[in-house]
């Protein structure tokens, strides 16, 4: 470091070099609950730290504690950026988290309530076709209407239903 601010360019390579690896893992170390991104991204604050604070290093003191402090403080400022929000991957739960096959069963719910708001007839011509998987002929024979008439209801309960999806999400 010495010879680095005496202007000595090789020498600053080798010290960034030799003390890069330490400090990323002092700052995973320290920064445990920031996540490898944010921990990196700290790393190359300290390093920039160094290069634009490197002449307030006493020569006479030793390098490491300085180097140390400046890392502690980078890791506290990430921490107080992040908040109190709390990260964690997803691929750490994965395996933990895997849904069972079949259908989603609050799906189910979800649907009868928008059905519910739709006119009777409507809701029971999409419920056999959605939820039933009804044809439009059995549809018809079994609500005694004509295949045509069956369509146009269809049409119409899907657009009100989708009117109703946009009013729920405004």
């Amino acid at each position: 470091m010495r010879a680095a601010n005496a202007g000595d360019t090789v020498a600053y390579r080798h010290l960034l070099q030799a003390i890069t690896p330490v400090l990323r893992r002092v700052v995973q170390a320290r920064g445990a609950g920031l996540g490898p991104e944010t921990c990196e991204d700290v790393v190359q604050d300290v390093l920039l730290a160094i290069h634009t604070k490197r002449h307030t290093w006493v020569e006479t003191a030793p390098l490491r504690p300085w180097l140390y402090a400046i890392a502690r403080h980078k890791v506290v400022d990430a921490f107080r950026a992040r908040g109190r929000r709390v990260e964690v991957a997803i691929e750490d739960f994965a395996q933990g988290l895997a849904a069972p096959q079949g259908p989603d069963p609050m799906a189910g719910r979800d649907m009868e309530k928008l059905l519910g708001a739709l006119e009777p007839r409507a809701a029971d011509i999409l419920r056999g076709f959605g939820l039933r998987g009804e044809t439009t002929a059995e549809t018809a024979a079994r609500l005694g209407m004509s295949e045509g008439a069956v369509r146009v209801a269809l049409h119409r309960g899907l657009r009100a239903l989708a009117q109703l999806r946009e009013r729920m999400i405004e």
